[in-house]
């Protein structure tokens, strides 16, 4: 090779890198020619979390990735900012999509998306089933068998997936008597059975953890307006009588002197109790009803004749007045109107979040601020969504997703609002009653229990 063609194959090499260096370098930090706009732009990721494993994930209708074995996660870097129609598929599940908009230098997230199956399997349980009623700890559920009009309780084993006789009505009365009320104890060992005979009413404890079941009669309790399990001790009972709440001793069987006097409502959460006196004073105390701390300024405006319901949810404090929510305002010390009419509302699994409720329209309340995306601000309110149907009852499915039935539909709804919140049919019963505990989802229809599979991670 002659001295000229070496430096002139020296000068071409070095106008390469010239070129090429800067173009590695900007390509390298996310810099891309958009042939759209004719300009260079600097390009956003995508990531996304989702269940169940080996799903595949779209981008504009084509296939990008599917997700990891490990961490069923997928990351798609190098995208030109825009909105992108993402589609998320997996072979016996809905498909998941939205519209969501990538930023440059940012990631766009999905850390908490859940498909759902077109067609659970559902196992029968058992067979003349009048209603359930599931434990605190949700590992077993009391069901209420009718056979030639004679109803019976049976305890029922969520773990075992066993069976087992409590009572029956025959072994408390000859007469007809029905179950006005049943309540699980704190550690979900004990039921209270509160039972009508005629213009009576009568108190029960059932020890589930005896074999056979053991029935106590409470004899010496007339008929009260609430009543409550002792959380630290299930041989104690908190009531209210009226105006003033009192503490039992079963084994004595004792009444004890009012603990609190000119109570308009209580409620019991953890080793806490929560009154309203006369006044409309928000009252916490201990259980001994002598530590008392008021919590508002503004006295509550209470109405005669109308009764009143505590809710004590993490870190709020709700008071039902009829159809109307009221919350607590730390700041402004005093309670202001949040929702009417209300059904119910329950505490999400992480304790971040609640979803409210009534016939027809779903909202959450976030609790804390939520870093995923999307984003939420403590005390943020979003509204889900509005059915022209009666919504029956909610549970929370996972903490970013809702079950639900209307009608003799199941539905389950995301909390993620961003572009759309997807809702999709998971089930359809007759007149369906539904629990959703530990992954699986029981459905009460036409006095057949049912069982589902695994329904989330």
């Amino acid at each position: 090779m002659t001295h000229k063609t070496r430096n002139i194959l020296f000068i071409t090499l070095f106008i390469l890198f010239l070129i090429i260096a800067p173009v590695t370098v900007f390509y390298s930090l996310g810099w891309r020619f958009n042939w759209e706009t004719k300009k260079i732009v600097q390009t956003g990721v995508i990531y996304f979390k989702i269940w169940p494993k080996n799903v595949q994930v779209y981008l504009n209708g084509e296939f990008k990735k599917k997700t990891d074995i490990f961490f069923s996660s997928a990351h798609i870097d190098n995208l030109l900012p825009g909105q992108y129609e993402i589609e998320i598929k997996k072979d016996g599940y809905y498909d998941w999509k939205k519209t969501l908009e990538i930023k440059k230098r940012e990631v766009t997230e999905g850390r908490n998306i859940i498909l759902i199956p077109k067609n659970p399997n559902f196992n029968l349980l058992s067979e003349q089933i009048k209603d359930f009623f599931f434990s605190p700890d949700g590992k077993k559920a009391i069901l209420k068998q009718e056979e030639n009009e004679i109803w019976s309780l049976k305890l029922f084993d969520l773990n075992r997936n066993v069976k087992s006789q409590l009572i029956n009505e025959t072994n408390i009365s000859k007469e007809e008597i029905e179950i006005m009320d049943l309540k699980f104890s704190p550690d979900s060992k004990d039921i209270l059975l509160k039972l009508g005979l005629k213009e009576n009413i009568y108190y029960y404890i059932l020890e589930t953890d005896s074999s056979p079941a053991k029935l106590t009669k409470i004899d010496f309790l007339d008929s009260v307006d609430q009543i409550y399990f002792h959380p630290a001790d299930s041989q104690r009972l908190f009531i209210s009588q009226k105006t003033t709440l009192n503490e039992v001793d079963l084994v004595n069987k004792e009444i004890f002197p009012p603990l609190l006097k000119d109570i308009a409502a209580f409620s019991i959460s953890g080793n806490n109790i929560y009154y309203i006196d006369d006044s409309g004073v928000i009252i916490k105390t201990d259980l001994s009803g002598e530590k008392k701390e008021k919590l508002n300024i503004l006295p509550f405006d209470l109405k005669k004749e109308t009764k009143y319901e505590i809710s004590i949810l993490a870190s709020q404090i709700f008071i039902k007045e009829s159809e109307a929510l009221y919350i607590f305002d730390e700041n402004q010390k005093s309670f202001k109107k949040f929702f009417e009419p209300i059904k119910d509302l329950k505490l999400s699994p992480d304790f971040r979040k609640i979803v409210y409720f009534n016939d027809y329209e779903i909202y959450v309340l976030f609790l804390e601020k939520q870093y995923d995306q999307p984003t939420k601000e403590a005390g943020e309110q979003l509204f889900i969504t509005r059915f022209s149907e009666k919504i029956n009852d909610i549970f929370w499915y996972t903490d970013y997703y809702l079950i639900f039935n209307l009608g003799d539909k199941i539905k389950v709804a995301e909390i993620d609002e961003r572009d759309k919140i997807n809702i999709y049919d998971l089930a359809e019963f007759k007149d369906p009653k539904i629990f959703f505990s530990d992954k699986k989802l029981y459905i009460l229809s036409e006095e057949n229990l049912y069982v589902s599979e695994d329904l989330t991670p």
